[in-house]
């Protein structure tokens, strides 16, 4: 199996960004990365609240009725 075709660790690539050094970066170049991160937050965030709703709504369809 070639090394592209294997899943990936979950949280590598936060994992990775966090120790990357930001030396070299410029303040434009800095300034996208934030951006594009706060992008990737937004998106982590309304697909957090899609599984609670989705949750929410199998536990309430399981939910036992007691009389």
């Amino acid at each position: 199996m070639d090394d592209d075709e294997r899943p990936r660790p979950r949280g590598d690539a936060a994992s990775l960004l966090s120790r990357e050094s930001l030396d070299s970066y410029s303040r434009d170049e800095l300034d996208a990365r934030v951006a594009q991160l706060e992008a990737e937050i937004a998106r982590v965030k309304a697909h957090k609240a899609k599984v609670s709703a989705h949750m929410s709504a199998a536990e309430a369809l399981f939910r036992s009725k007691t009389p």
